[in-house]
């Protein structure tokens, strides 16, 4: 029997896509579709796995499900691209854009789509999203500033002082209260539920990011467009942090600052050549302030 969240007045479910990207990430991404199959109950959907040239045994994924459409890369293309690789292939009015380590929770599918079908005018939809002792991850945020720097969802300070006022100002999950939908800046690319009619309005994902930062930029141009992101917490999603990412800190860390770099001078008004060279000598130093943290606390 379907689940009832997921049935629309006229009784019908629309059928869904969901794009994954994997980058040696199987164990993770087995458990993954696993959830999927067990909170899907028998409606229409299609599973696409983007597979970056994982040497992990991605083959594992044909011969547990023969229906999953799985693509195998020769070597890492990067996210956004194969996202959009997945995109061309799929069919249905909605797409979840699901990391490999995540799990979702029941009744996800009847959420999501019956609170789309509900706003025809909500292009993004971000669920809840959990670390796996059930604790919020914060996917739910307002555009970044040069503030985030220091007080960004992951920063020591937010880790140090997590009520502090400029980080409860970016991480806007904060203002939600647990049950109901509310239009945010941004959603984390973890789990990011998106109208295919919306995607074709405002293009696809921005393949300059090799990995990081396109989530908020596919968001600022669904606003910009005319389109609701919006977080929704009644749907609920575990996320793994650092599945795939965290087997390569240092490729991690040096793209996620490329990327931010890409996105600043993207929406940025100031001239290219005042911004670029302190943009660059502001994210050259963070970047090496990470490194040298992480090369500390894996010494400990």
């Amino acid at each position: 029997m379907a689940d009832p969240s997921a049935k629309k007045t006229n009784g019908t479910f629309p059928p869904v896509d969901v794009v994954i990207v994997n980058y040696n990430s199987t164990d993770y991404l087995l458990s993954c579709i696993r959830s999927i199959y067990r909170v899907n109950n028998g409606n229409s959907l299609n599973i696409y796995v983007e597979d970056n040239g994982s040497v992990d045994g991605v083959e594992r994924v044909s011969r547990e499900w023969g229906d999953v459409n799985l693509s195998i890369k020769e070597s890492n293309e990067g996210y956004s691209r194969s996202v959009n690789d997945g995109l061309k292939k799929s069919r249905a009015p909605y797409v979840v854009l699901l990391n490999p380590d995540t799990v979702l929770n029941p009744g996800f599918f009847g959420k999501v789509i019956r609170c789309m079908e509900e706003d025809p005018a909500i292009g993004v939809l971000g669920p809840r999203i959990l670390n796996p002792d059930g604790t919020i991850q914060g996917s739910a945020r307002s555009y970044p500033t040069a503030l985030t720097a220091l007080f960004g969802r992951n920063s020591l300070l937010t880790r140090w002082f997590p009520d502090n006022p400029i980080s409860r100002r970016n991480m806007l999950h904060f203002r939600s209260d647990g049950k109901t939908p509310m239009a945010v800046d941004w959603v984390s690319g973890a789990c990011m539920v998106v109208r295919k009619e919306a995607l074709e309005r405002v293009g696809v994902l921005d393949e300059r990011f090799f990995m990081y930062w396109e989530d908020v930029d596919l968001c600022r141009r669904m606003g910009d467009g005319g389109w609701k992101v919006v977080y929704y917490p009644e749907p609920a999603v575990v996320h793994h942090v650092g599945g795939s990412s965290g087997k390569l800190l240092f490729r991690s860390v040096y793209e996620f600052h490329k990327s931010c770099y890409r996105l600043v001078m993207k929406n940025s008004r100031i001239p290219e050549g005042i911004l670029a060279p302190v943009l660059l000598s502001l994210l050259a130093a963070r970047l090496g302030a990470v490194l040298l943290y992480h090369a500390v606390m894996n010494r400990k």
